[in-house]
């Protein structure tokens, strides 16, 4: 909301920039990747990129339950499979299919008609 408030009392278009350049424009790539190798300081952080940030920010919309189309849309992927396979993790299995694996075992299926003796499928 703090966003949408200064962004409209300035006159600026919503989809402007977030961290905008000092004149309100696109920073430069290279500036950014500077900076971010200012910040991360020596060896401890060396793997800190650009990269985790479009991670992150792919994880928290999926998180908070955004749709993997609007996810690729913010990241800028025309597919929505190139985000569910390089940016967001696996879901944990759902409890339903562990449980009824495990029926499974409790109650094995009956060979059916034509089955060889000791083979399942």
């Amino acid at each position: 909301m703090a966003r949408f408030q200064t962004v409209s009392k300035d006159g600026r278009p919503l989809a402007s920039p977030v961290f905008a350049s000092t004149v309100g424009g696109l920073r430069d790539p290279n500036n950014v990747l500077r900076v971010i190798r200012e910040i991360r300081g020596g060896d401890d952080f060396i793997w800190l990129t650009s990269h985790n940030f479009r991670k992150t920010t792919a994880t928290a919309l999926d998180d908070a339950g955004i749709p993997t189309r609007l996810i690729a849309d913010h990241l800028g992927h025309s597919r929505v499979s190139m985000t569910q396979d390089n940016y967001l993790e696996r879901k944990a299995v759902n409890p339903v299919t562990a449980l009824a694996l495990e029926g499974l075992l409790d109650n094995p299926s009956q060979p059916k008609t034509g089955d060889k003796p000791g083979s399942r499928s």
